[in-house]
C-alpha cells in the first residue's frame, strides 16, 4: 500500500475499501463546511458509495494515473489529497484537496501539499502542477500562494456548485521554479 510520510504528525495513505466508513464519517461530519466549495458532497449519502469509488481510485493508482489519499494527522483521518490524473506526455498533473474544519489553521494542508509537490517533481519527474480553487475560497487559495505557485488566471463559470456556476482561479508551479 502507498504511504507518503509528510512529517512526524502527518502521512498520506492510499484509500482502501476498509476506509469507507471512516471517509464517509469525515465527509458527513464536515458536510456544511465542505459543501461550500465541493460540488459532490450532497451526493455522498452512505459509506457504501465509497465501495464503488475506492476501487476506481485504486485502479487509477495501479495504472500510474494519479491517486487519492487520506491525510492522517496523528493517526486520525482529517482530509484527502491526490493527483487528479497524470498527463505523462506533458509530465503534468493537478492536485485536489480538502480538510475537515476542525483541522484548519495547523499548517496540515500546506505541509501536505508541499510534500506532494516534492514527490511529483523529485520522484515522478513531472514538469508542471496545477491547483484550482474557488475564487472566493481564501483558505484554499492561501495554500498555493504560500508555496509560491503562480496565479495564472481565472476560469469563469467553470464549475456548477449546487445552484450556481462559480469561477476557479488557476495556480501553476513548474519543476524549475520549485524551491
Amino acid at each position: 500500500m502507498f504511504v507518503l510520510k509528510v512529517d512526524q504528525d502527518i502521512e498520506l495513505q492510499l484509500f482502501q475499501l476498509h476506509h469507507s466508513e471512516e471517509l464517509y464519517n469525515l465527509v458527513d461530519s464536515n458536510r456544511h463546511h465542505l459543501r461550500e466549495w465541493l460540488p459532490w458532497v450532497d451526493n455522498m449519502t452512505s459509506p457504501a458509495q465509497y465501495h464503488a469509488i475506492i476501487p476506481i481510485w485504486l485502479r487509477q493508482f495501479a495504472d500510474n494515473n494519479g491517486f487519492n489519499t487520506g491525510i492522517r494527522y496523528k493517526g486520525q483521518l482529517v482530509g484527502s489529497i491526490g493527483f487528479h490524473n497524470i498527463d505523462w506526455n506533458n509530465r503534468q498533473t493537478s492536485i485536489g484537496y480538502y480538510l475537515g474544519k476542525g483541522f484548519e489553521g495547523k499548517g496540515i494542508m500546506t505541509r501536505t501539499v508541499q510534500a506532494l509537490v516534492n514527490y511529483a517533481f523529485l520522484d515522478l519527474n513531472l514538469n508542471r502542477i496545477e491547483i484550482r480553487c474557488g475564487v472566493g475560497n481564501k483558505k484554499s487559495r492561501a495554500i498555493p500562494e504560500r508555496l509560491g505557485f503562480v496565479q495564472e488566471g481565472i476560469i469563469r463559470d467553470v464549475e456548477f456548485l449546487y445552484d450556481h456556476y462559480h469561477d476557479l482561479v488557476v495556480y501553476g508551479m513548474l519543476a524549475r521554479d520549485w524551491k
